[in-house]
């Protein structure tokens, strides 16, 4: 469990196309075994700390005559922003994927203040 303790928190939230891979025949649409795309996301402001990150599918568009398989999850999440990150394998067939995102952290207030 995440214990937030600050008096200010912040909810960010957004929806990053990651590829699409069907209009060029990148690999994520054509090839095979294992493969994965990265995208950085910036926080219009920063959290004071790293903030909790959910991460789910909006969208995917995926070859029906093969298995389906996805693994998306957030990773080097820092006060600043994070990576979106989308991975499949096998015989997997991927057009394109779009992913939504919530960041839930302390963020600075006005009326915070350190003595050091």
């Amino acid at each position: 469990m995440k214990k937030i303790s600050a008096h200010s928190i912040g909810i960010a939230q957004g929806s990053d196309t990651i590829f699409e891979d069907f209009e060029d025949g990148g690999e994520m649409w054509t090839g095979t075994g294992h493969r994965e795309r990265r995208k950085r996301v910036a926080f219009r402001e920063p959290f004071k700390e790293p903030p909790a990150v959910h991460c789910s599918l909006t969208l995917w568009d995926v070859d029906s005559a093969t298995n389906v398989r996805a693994d998306i999850e957030a990773e080097n999440v820092g006060e600043d922003g994070f990576d979106l990150v989308f991975r499949t394998w096998g015989d997997t067939k991927v057009a394109r994927v779009r992913i939504g995102w919530m960041a839930v952290g302390p963020v600075g207030n006005e009326d915070d203040w350190e003595l050091y």
